[in-house]
């Protein structure tokens, strides 16, 4: 029986947190030993959830007295997958939740080449939380794409995901290879970790599942949309909102760090140069964060959260 791990980060949303367990308790375990992990990132407020088991599911609770961000917070419930010899590990955003198939279909596709290394589902936004509520009827809600498959625009060094506030009608229904995996889920193969490490702790938050993606397909592994597998997401309910101040810093930031590891020598120039113009015109965070990539100050850097 494989055995798979679900690593949950929470921070001061215990709400969202305790709803997506839900979602996860009601998986099929009957072909799989699952273990859902949460990592509570330093909350205000202790976590209302302890330890538990019920038949193949587990529940382990973490407590981190800091908050390690993302990827360092995340890394947690990866080091403890591991070593618990979870066969794969998924990645999943508290502000989420799961079909209860979800598991069992990325798992068929899992099966079919060894050189898949990441699988991703189909993720839509979850009813009420879509970019443009009003453009959507009630019977559409819950079917507004927010994810089937990601593109990096490497000109721009953007991810962009496909199919991004369209409803959907099936067009978008085939298993097949993609350039980028989500944060917001994401299933790993415990080999991924072993041949290429885990998150990178320099990231802290935004763009460390783009880097984790980039070692991966270096080191020979695909990465998978599978579009039978399917979550919701309430975009955004679980770092500041769009647009917000941390989101100016940390995307700023970590925007120039990921593009100087990866992008193609011309978008690399023109990259510094649109830093020049953020330190001259930019808005204060974002100039922050421009400033500490220069410096080589990383990770949680100079945002106070």
């Amino acid at each position: 029986m494989r055995s798979v791990s679900v690593s949950v980060l929470n921070f001061n949303g215990e709400k969202n947190t305790l709803e997506c367990v839900e979602s996860l308790k009601k998986i099929d375990t009957s072909k799989l030993k699952l273990n859902i992990i949460v990592v509570d990132n330093g909350s205000v407020k202790k976590l209302d959830l302890k330890d538990g088991q019920w038949g193949n599911t587990s529940l382990k609770v973490i407590i981190n007295q800091n908050n390690l961000g993302f990827s360092g917070g995340q890394n947690i419930g990866i080091k403890y997958a591991l070593k618990k010899g979870s066969d794969f590990i998924v990645i999943l955003n508290n502000d989420t939740y799961v079909d209860k198939n979800f598991l069992d279909e990325l798992l068929k596709v899992a099966d079919k080449d060894e050189k898949i290394g990441i699988l991703v589902p189909k993720i839509y936004f979850a009813p009420g939380f879509e970019f443009h509520k009003k453009r959507y009827s009630e019977k559409e809600q819950g079917k507004v794409l927010w994810y089937a498959g990601g593109v990096m625009d490497w000109a721009n060094i953007v991810g962009y995901h496909r199919g991004v506030d369209e409803v959907d009608k099936g067009q978008f229904n085939i298993t097949q290879e993609t350039e980028l995996a989500t944060g917001c889920c994401m299933m790993i193969k415990r080999e991924v970790f072993e041949k290429v490490g885990l998150l990178d702790d320099k990231y802290f938050l935004y763009y460390e599942d783009a880097d984790l993606c980039m070692r991966a397909k270096k080191n020979g592994f695909k990465i998978i949309y599978v579009p039978k597998s399917v979550i919701w997401h309430k975009n955004a309910g679980s770092a500041g909102g769009s647009g917000s101040t941390l989101q100016d810093y940390y995307i700023t930031r970590n925007r120039l760090l990921f593009g100087m590891r990866y992008a193609p020598i011309r978008a690399k120039l023109a990259l510094l140069k649109e830093s020049v113009k953020i330190l001259l015109n930019g808005r204060y965070w974002q100039r922050r964060g421009i400033i500490d990539f220069y410096l080589g100050k990383l990770g949680r850097g100079s945002y106070k959260i």
